[in-house]
């Protein structure tokens, strides 16, 4: 028996790819294993090759694998483009349509299974997943009858007809593949999962319901790869409790239309990706002088311009803290897991209204469009705080309220429109502390003062999400986003060769979390910062901030592709 498993599934875009993964993983997922998927997909609807690669696991993990146990192939593409990954017990499934050949360099099994075939005779050639999902049950071990449920939930609103041919075709393959095997029949059977019930979803989706359950109440927004998933499920979500969504005509339309709605009280967000906060960038400046809240979500993928829209990239780093012309306090944020994503967002409002300054939920698409097991959310540790807000009635006042009073802490009062005695200016350009335009310098100083003071004495519940065992490391291993699964088991094999390593993922990117990092530098002989990036945008933020230059050093990946455990692990074991 295995504890371990990866299993990767792949085609052309647009032949059920996607629901084929998708019901192998929530299957398991119900069996109680922890399970971790990337999906590389083409920036098209139909057509180019796809594939999704899902790690199953009975213990936590948050990586893909380097290697590859199962490879289920819809076409020859598919082995050609992934079978290098198999290692020497790998073996393939093929679809017979297809005319599969093993590569002369592998020793990967190769079996031919008629998916189209057997999808065809049982009624239709769209069940050919299904069969191949049985197939890799038969392979694994697995009882069948898990999927009877799931099967179902997905296609129960067809008819119970729908729902028994599929079941129909998922027995076929697993006989077939049965008859196949021999005495080779459960070769990479799993060892048994917990069990146990725990959440199974995308980092979007966790975004999302993290902004629903901290009272969101409105999104304006335009679809982008990889933010949309944000936006369609508060579609579903928000009218439930008397919300609503409006998909814009534009980026520009959609923050400023965000300020609008949270200038009137109502929490509210937007999200997109790198070329939409390109456009957004004006209107952030616009919610930083008027010091209006407002949460905005960067899902990073391959830039420049439209780049590569579907791949993996942590580009957006400098953009985000420094992307706006003048000078504002923004608070940018960057959590690594499905739970933070929840939780993080959930406070991003907070922050925002606190604060009132613009809070960025920095994600990358692994993180937002990678399936990943969650243990179950707290939704009684979500608070909502709305700072300086006041809802009470106003005492009279001599001429017009104060919005931009000049405080020792930064942030003003704050009145929502109409509220009797709080009439006051809001504009874009610089006023004094009614609202009313001024250009005289004293007032610029005191404003401009006043607003950059606001994040100086931040706080922030976990600014540094930290693995450090050691007062004195030999190795410092520092990332952000979805980087943390694969430093964490890169940890593991360097710690299993005797080198003490810490490992810090920075969850507050801005203001950048001095006091914690400066800690864990001078206490490591090297430091190597982990990002998908050409220029070492983290590791520039850090030594701008903490020193140290000579020490700090980068392992860098930009090709599209998320970073692989034996990539950090031999990165970092040339330093030594």
């Amino acid at each position: 028996m295995i504890n371990q498993l990866s299993w990767k599934v792949g085609g052309q875009q647009g032949e059920g790819i996607e629901s084929t993964g998708e019901i192998f993983s929530i299957a398991l997922n119900r069996l109680g294993y922890y399970l971790y998927g990337y999906r590389h997909f083409s920036s098209r609807i139909k057509g180019g090759h796809t594939n999704n690669k899902i790690r199953v696991s009975t213990t936590q993990t948050r990586s893909v694998s380097d290697d590859l146990d199962i490879l289920v192939a819809f076409d020859q593409e598919t082995i050609d483009v992934n079978y290098k990954e198999l290692h020497d017990k790998g073996i393939i499934i093929a679809d017979t349509k297809c005319k599969p050949q093993s590569p002369e360099d592998t020793k990967a099994v190769l079996y031919s299974v008629p998916f189209t075939e057997i999808a065809t005779e049982l009624g239709t050639s769209l069940m050919k997943n299904m069969v191949a999902v049985g197939s890799s049950c038969a392979i694994l071990g697995i009882d069948i009858s898990v999927f009877e449920e799931v099967v179902d939930e997905i296609f129960g609103r067809k008819g119970e007809q729908v729902v028994q041919k599929n079941l129909n075709a998922i027995k076929a393959g697993y006989d077939y593949m049965i008859e196949k095997l021999g005495n080779q029949v459960g070769t990479l059977q799993l060892e048994k999962g917990d069990g146990k019930k725990r959440l199974f979803m995308i980092g979007n989706d966790a975004i999302a319901l993290g902004a629903l359950t901290a009272g969101c109440r409105f999104m304006a927004a335009y679809p982008i790869t990889p933010a949309s998933e944000i936006m369609e499920y508060l579609i579903k979500k928000l009218p439930a409790v008397g919300g609503t969504v409006i998909q814009t005509e534009d980026e520009i339309a959609a923050v400023t239309m965000a300020i609008g709605a949270n200038y009137a009280g109502v929490r509210t967000i937007t999200a997109s990706a790198g070329p939409g906060l390109s456009l957004k960038m004006e209107a952030l400046g616009l919610a930083g002088i008027t010091e209006t809240p407002i949460v905005v979500v960067d899902t990073q993928r391959g830039g420049p311009s439209t780049g590569l829209p579907t791949k993996q990239e942590q580009s957006d780093l400098m953009a985000m803290i420094y992307g706006t012309h003048g000078e504002i306090p923004k608070i940018v944020i960057a959590p690594s897991t499905v739970e933070e994503a929840f939780y993080d967002t959930a406070e991003a409002f907070n922050l925002a209204e606190e604060y009132q300054v613009p809070v960025i939920i920095l994600s990358d698409l692994q993180l937002s469009l990678g399936k990943q097991t969650a243990q179950q959310l707290d939704l009684n540790k979500v608070e909502i705080r709305r700072g300086k807000l006041i809802q009470s009635e106003l005492p009279e006042v001599d001429g017009y309220f104060k919005r931009y009073e000049v405080t020792e802490d930064g942030v003003s009062p704050r009145v929502l429109p109409g509220m009797k005695n709080g009439i006051h200016h809001v504009t874009g350009v610089e006023h004094d502390e009614t609202g009313k335009p001024s250009e005289a310098a004293p007032n610029r100083v005191a404003q401009m003062d006043k607003r950059m003071r606001k994040i100086k004495n931040l706080k922030f519940p976990t600014p540094v999400f930290t693995n450090a065992k050691h007062e004195e490391a030999d190795l410092l291993i520092v990332g952000f986003n979805s980087t943390r699964g694969v430093i964490e088991e890169g940890m593991t094999r360097l710690e299993q060769e005797g080198l003490k390593v810490n490992h810090a993922h920075i969850r507050l990117i801005h203001p950048f979390p001095v006091k914690e990092m400066q800690k864990l530098v001078s206490g490591a002989k090297k430091v190597v910062v982990v990002e998908n990036n050409a220029t070492g945008q983290l590791a520039n933020i850090m030594k701008m901030n903490l020193g140290h230059v000579d020490k700090i050093k980068s392992i860098l990946k930009y090709d599209g592709n998320p970073f692989l455990p034996h990539e950090i692990h031999s990165k970092c074991k040339e330093l030594f």
